[in-house]
This record gives C-alpha cells, structure tokens and sequence, in this order.
C-alpha cells in the first residue's frame, strides 16, 4: 500500500450519505449491522503472517485484553495487532494530528491546526527521539509496526466506520509513526504555552501594568509584574498579526486533542502506614473527557516480560502500571520547557528578516504542501529564526482560509522547545517498566528527558518519587510570558543538570504523591515552572495520606473523593477581620430583592461542608458563586463573554492556578474589584455581595424557587462526545448534519457530575463560562502488594475505538460507580478475570 494512501483524518470524516439511511431505521441496530464485520472476533484462531509462534489473547468483561505469548518478539507482535483492533481510527488519527494533515480529510475547516502542527514540526522532534534510541529499541518497535500492519492487512476491506465512510484507507505503521505519537502526547504536556498566547491578548486589553493580577503563579508567590515589563512600551495593538488566529489553532488543537492539561494525580503509601504492612501505589491520569480514551488498557505475560496497565495506541509500551514486582504512575510536573519569543521583523528584497542584537537576519525558509479535502493543494512558506518557528508567518487573518498569508513588518512569534534533543528517553520507558525494585526504578525514570513528570513508584517493602524531564536555564525572565527576541540576554543558556531534579524516597511521613502542584519550595536551585496548579488536591492528598492507615478500599475512597478544600478557603475569606463587617454591610446595601438573596447564599455557604456530590443544593450553590464572582470580577474589563480577551483568561483558569481563585482569596487591592460600569467605585465586599445574589438567582432561573431542585450534578455534568462530534464545527454544513444524525450512536450522556478541578476525583470545568465537565481521570489504576493480586484498574470509556463494538462504551458506568477490573499475576486466578474465550493467533508459513 503506498505511503499517501491514506489522506484524511479517519476518525474525524462521516459522509453524508448515512443520513438517510438512518432516518429509515435504528441507528444502533443499521450501523451495528452494517460494521459488524469491523470489529475482529475474541475467540476462534487464525493465522497471521510475523509471528514465531501462537499467542493466545482473552478479555474481560470489558475487553481488555491479556496476550500471552512464548517469546518478547511475539508480545511486541501481538500489542500492535491489538492496538490496531481496539483503537485503529485513534491511531491514525493522532498520526494525522501530529503530521499536520487533518484537512486531507475534514477540509479547510481544520487547515489552521494543520498550519499549527507543520510549524511545530513534530515530525523533526520523532526523528531527534528515534535517532537516539538504542538498536534494541528500534527493533521493538519495528516489530510492534508490523503487528499493526498485519491488523491493517487483514481488515483492509473491514475497517470501523468513520474509515470505512472516508473512502480512504489508512496507510501501513511505521516505528517512526509510534515515536511520532509519543512526541504528540509530550508536546500536549506544554503547560505554559497557551498561557504566554493569552498574555498577549490580556496586554492588549488591560495593558502591561495590570496583566500581572491576571496571571499569578500561586498562592505564596509575588505577581509577576517584573516579567510583565518585558511588554511594557510594545505596541501590541495591531503589530501582531496572527495573534487570535494562533489562539484559535491552539483551541482547535486543544479540543481535538489535548494542549496544557493539568494531568494529574499520584501517590505511594509506605509499608508503615498500610493496614497489610506493605507498600500500596494509585494513579489517575487527568485527560479530556474524550469518546474512547486516550487509554488502553493491557495485560502481558511473556517469558522475559509481563506486565499490566495502561497504554496508548500506537506506542509499544505500558505507560503506567505493574509487573510483579514494581508499580509505577505519572502526572504532571507543569514543566515549562517551552518559550514564545516576539521577533522583530522585516521584508526586503523578497526575503524575510528578524532581528538579533542588533542585526537584521535573514529568517530560515521551510516549504510545507497541504493537501486539503475539496480544494487544490497548497504550497506556504514556513520561516524560523534563531528561536524557531514563526508561528504567525502560518497562522494568520485571512479573508479565506487558502488565501497566501503577507506577513509585513512588525512583530512574529517564535516558538522554542526543548523537544529537539536526542535522547534514550524511549529506552528509559521501558526499562522502567521492567524494573524490579525502586532502586531500579530510580536508575531507569532519571534517564527521562523527553517529559516532564512526576514518577512514583513503589515495591512492597519501598516507595519513590523522580522528577523527570529537560528543563531550560533562562539567563533572565521567567517565560511566563513572552519575551523580547532581539535581545539575548533572555536566550536560553542549555539545561539543568539532571542531578538538580527533585526526588525522594520512603520519606519519614510515610507517603509520596503529586498533584500538579509546586512541588518544590520557593528559590529552589533550577526552574521547573511558573504555572502550577491549584495547590487544593495536593493538599487533600496530604490530608487523607497522612491520616491513619491505608488499604485498597482507603486508596478507592481517596480517588473517588469530592471534598474540596477551597470550600474552607472561601469561608475563611468570609469571616476575615477585614471582610467580616464590610461584607455584610455591602449586603444590606443592596435591593431587598437581592439582599435576602445574598443572606441566604452566604448563610448557607458558610454551613456547607465543601462535598460537592452530584446531589447536593449546597453544591450547586457553592459553583454557582465561583461562576458569578468570577464574570463579576472580570467581565467588565474582558468581556463581552465572546472576546478574545475573556476567553483567555478562562483558558489560563483551565491551565493553571487562576485570578478567579487568587482574587477570591485575596488581593484586595487588585484593580479589577471595580465595576467600570457603574459611576461609583466598588470593592472587594461589594462585589462579592453581588455575586452572593447572583448565585441564588441563576439557580432560581434553572431550576426554580424550590431549593430541593437544586442540585449540583443537574448544573454539573459529563458527557462523552466524540472525537468525530468534536470536529463538527470546522466541517461543512452538511458534514455536520450527517454527525447530527450519528450522535446518540457516537456519543454518550450527560450524566450528572460531583467535584470541580480542586477535588481528587476531578471533574474540571470552564471557570466563569459554563459548568461542562472537560477533564476527568481518564483512568484509574490501584496497587496494594499487600493483596493476593495487586493490580485493579478502569478506564473512563470503553476499550475499543469502533462504536460497533460491545465495548466502545461499556467502561462508563463501571467507571461512574468505582468497579474496578483485577489483572491477575498468578496463573490459577487467569480464568476467573479473563474467561475461557480465546483468540488464537497461529504463525502463518
């Protein structure tokens, strides 16, 4: 099959052409009928040419699979044949996100990400990665190619729908194809730069001197007002071009795929504070909610391998779990290992120029083909200085979106990363996964530089923690924001050594566990970040970690919590010596109507106990205050609620540690506690009067005077949307109404939803712009040495990717109610778990 084979983006491309079919029938029943034939067998045998020898797979009652094989090669194999069987339409389409070629097959409506991602050049980044990975390495992933390949040849005619409807047909796996995957999902991790875009646009709005109070770092550290002078005196307003077309490509990017996610929650329990006297490990990964999952859950057993947990398609690796001896889990650091330089530049005499200390300097060319669904190719130029690509010489406003982009004089936007390094990252996954003790765990996760995280990882008798990761040495400012390119002193100057990263092991308190929150203290020796999350998980972690004694069922009531600390926070602030008074007094300010309101709100926030369960009134009230404080606070200044500039700061809130939270909790001093509206000045206590009474009123209006109605899960929900749903608004109108038929076969919900983004079991939504849940645990994985068979997990969706399966969302109620799947070790509890249902895989001669 030829390597252009394929040009759409599969998972994304619905034709029309169902529509009419399924107005004549059932959904479910037509389309489950007419692909049945996509979705391979789970028992029966067959022979598949590349094996050395059978393999027997089985599933559990929600599909996930155990490969047992004779040989590593023929687990390698059969993971790609797997994978490909699951989640092929995921697979090609992360391939097709990562290449830039989205628009082959949706059309011009996701030519801007495609833009995006050629100038991100992450094809470059997977080369750089692959180039140093050690020859082992490469031969296991020759091999995982090939057992996807030969998924790819035996259902070439029999591929799930949205591939089958494209009328395109994937082309063949390559190794450089699974690194380029890896590469995706590490340049999803760039905390910082959708903060530094928003930056630029809250500038445009509020000015320099005030963009500080809109971007703080964290609750103990001083604003950034000394990096906010880096703008000062740039004349923003106009000069930038391109500037909201990026921010658009790096929503686009984000909703498709995932861009700053903070991901998530760890934590190790040491042996002296376990009821069975050995060491326990929970991790649950924080994704968006996404129909399937990023995940895909995976049980090995090979001679010279075993192991269980949860992967990702395309990539031949256990990403986080157990294999007998050791448990290991991620999240997060929040690295910032990427900066947004703004570049002065020029055209002359064909060519474009930056400038650099002084001198003018011609830009690097780079020659990028589009291909794009309906329309003729396209041929742009991509340019880069010394810093790297000029986004906005790609992402611009146009009249339409094939006409050629004129970048003229002023300022670009340079993107730089610490992605183009080669390492053996690669090699340091899998031996960590092979590891056997903390002490190797340690040797393999140090040699991580690829992505930022935070590994905990624990045997029965010790528990650990390594941060890994590359982190840049700035010789000035914080990249926080972006910096001045034409001036070197805020270049970056190499990494930090590795030695410098933080770690630890079985520490005296008993526990370990990371939440995306500082984790190191303020001055400490090397920069890790300047935009960490809200500290209110680590802090619940602390709390439930550090108290008592832990099993199983303590490590399932810990991630399934909805407890938030904030909840405390908030009512602190309340009854503040300074705010006590002038609270109340600016209440019985306000209107009759809105007074009573407002008495109401606060007497019962005051009484809530901060469990923000799906049926909870107190609940409901509690989000209904932090929406309304939040648009009293900020919309003056930012909105309408449609602007660049007020979605920008929602996106930030989405990111990192917030002004809707720093506010609450504090600076009273901040010039956003104004209503510019209003002929008189307010303050601090008025408008959070205001905002008390708002939140009695919106939930009068949706739900009525009836406080019994009030509920936080009808306000608050989930609803698992699919990433063919998620594109229908860069496609065609009748593209969009052929997904508008498919939606109650591709898409699940909503169903109530319990927590925000400060409780252990997240469920975050868009801070001040609805109560949408967009990030979950994506998984949740749970190890207790202590127990016969330590390893139990659940995923957030279903294991496969094709909607005719059984399994495409039979993983959502046993995720909503906690239960878990157990991945046995030991050979005589394989059938209880997995069944007697066997697909045999036999060598073809």
């Amino acid at each position: 099959m030829p390597a252009r084979a394929f040009r759409p983006l599969a998972h994304l491309g619905l034709i029309a052409s169902l529509s009419g079919a399924i107005a004549l029938s059932g959904c479910q029943s037509f389309l489950n009928s007419r692909y049945a034939a996509s979705v391979p067998p789970d028992q029966g045998s067959m022979q598949v040419k590349g094996l050395a020898q059978s393999v027997v797979i089985r599933r559990n009652a929600l599909g996930m699979p155990l490969i047992e094989t004779n040989t590593f090669h023929d687990a390698l194999f059969s993971l790609g044949y797997v994978h490909a069987s699951d989640r092929l339409s995921q697979m090609v389409g992360l391939r097709l996100m990562a290449e830039g070629r989205l628009a082959e097959m949706t059309g011009p409506g996701a030519l801007e990400i495609d833009r995006f991602m050629r100038a991100v050049n992450l094809r470059a980044s997977a080369e750089q990665l692959y180039r140093g990975a050690s020859p082992r390495l490469k031969r296991f992933f020759e091999v995982y190619a090939r057992g996807v390949n030969a998924y790819l040849f035996r259902y070439r005619d029999k591929l799930p729908m949205d591939l089958a409807e494209s009328g395109y047909r994937p082309a063949y796996w390559t190794p450089e194809d699974s690194v380029l995957v890896f590469c995706l999902l590490n340049f999803g991790l760039s905390v910082n730069l959708q903060e530094e875009i928003a930056s630029l646009i809250l500038a445009q709005r509020v000015g320099s001197d005030n963009l500080a109070w809109l971007l703080p770092s964290y609750p103990d550290e001083p604003l950034p007002f000394e990096e906010a002078k880096k703008l000062k005196g740039l004349n923003l307003q106009g000069e930038l071009a391109g500037l909201e077309s990026i921010d658009a490509a790096l929503s686009q990017f984000s909703q498709a795929h995932m861009l700053g996610v903070a991901a998530s929650n760890n934590w190790a329990i040491a042996p002296q504070r376990s009821r069975g006297g050995k060491s326990l490990l929970a991790n649950d990964t924080h994704l968006p909610l996404s129909l399937p999952s990023v995940w895909n859950f995976v049980h090995i057993r090979s001679p010279k391998y075993s192991a269980a947990g949860v992967s990702i398609a395309g990539v031949p690796a256990v990403v986080a779990g157990f294999n007998g001896k050791l448990a290991w889990g991620m999240t997060m650091v929040m690295g910032d290992n990427q900066d947004l330089f703004l570049e002065q530049v020029k055209r002359q005499n064909g060519r474009l120029y930056y400038l650099a200390d002084g001198q003018w300097l011609p830009a690097r060319e780079r020659q990028e083909t589009f291909f794009i669904k309906g329309q003729r190719p396209i041929r742009e130029t991509l340019y880069e200085t010394r810093h790297g690509p000029l986004l906005n010489s790609v992402l611009g406003e146009r009249k339409h979106p094939l006409q050629p982009l004129q970048l003229q004089s002023g300022y670009g936007l340079a993107l730089k990363t610490a992605q183009f390094e080669a390492d053996q990252s690669l090699d340091a996954f899998f031996d960590l996964s092979r590891a056997q003790s903390v002490e190797q765990a340690f040797d393999a996760a140090r040699e991580v530089r690829a992505m930022p995280l935070n590994i905990v990882f624990a045997d029965e008798r010790h528990i650990g923690w390594q941060v890994t990761g590359r982190y840049p040495n700035r010789r000035a400012g914080l990249g926080l924001m972006p910096s001045p390119g034409w001036d070197s002193q805020y270049a970056w100057d190499g990494y930090a050594d590795p030695m410098l990263h933080p770690y630890d092991q079985d520490p005296p308190q008993g526990w370990l566990g990371t939440a995306n929150q500082r984790t190191v203290p303020r001055g400490y020796g090397m920069q890790l970040s300047n935009s960490w999350y809200y500290p209110e998980r680590a802090e619940r972690i602390a709390e439930l970690a550090g108290s008592g004694r832990h099993d199983r069922q303590s490590m399932i009531a810990m991630q399934y919590d909805q407890t938030s600390p904030f909840v405390a926070k908030l009512q602190a602030v309340f009854n503040a010596p300074g705010m006590h008074d002038p609270l109340r007094q600016a209440i019985a300010a306000l209107p009759a109507a809105e007074r009573s309101k407002a008495e109401e709100a606060l007497q019962r926030l005051q009484a809530f106990d901060g469990k923000l369960s799906a049926d909870s009134a107190d609940a409901a009230l509690y989000g209904a205050f932090l929406h309304e404080s939040a648009r009293a606070i900020f919309l003056d200044e930012l909105g309408p609620d449609t602007s660049p500039a007020w979605q920008a700061l929602v996106e930030t809130a989405n990111a990192s540690y917030s002004a809707q939270a720093d506010h609450l909790l504090g600076r009273d001093d901040s010039p956003f506690w104004n209503d510019v509206r209003t002929a008189q000045r307010e303050d601090k206590p008025a408008i959070l009067a205001r905002s008390l009474a708002a939140a009695v009123s919106l939930l009068e209006q949706r739900f009525g005077a009836d406080r019994r109605a009030w509920q936080w899960g009808k306000l608050h929900s989930y609803e698992w949307v699919s990433d063919s749903s998620k594109m229908a608004p860069h496609l065609s109108a009748s593209q969009r109404s052929s997904l508008g038929a498919l939606k109650g076969y591709l898409d699940r919900g909503p169903y109530p939803a319990g927590g925000d983004h400060s409780t252990l079991n997240v469920s975050a939504y868009s801070w001040g712009q609805d109560f949408d849940t967009w990030l979950i645990p994506a998984m949740r994985i749970v190890v207790d040495f202590a127990a016969a068979e330590p390893l139990i997990g659940l995923n957030s969706s279903g294991q496969s990717g094709n909607p005719a399966s059984r399994h495409y969302a039979d993983g959502i109620e046993a995720w909503r109610k906690g239960q878990y799947m157990t991945f046995p070790f030991r050979a005589e509890n394989l059938d209880k778990a997995y069944g007697n249902r066997r697909l045999i895989l036999l060598p073809a001669r």
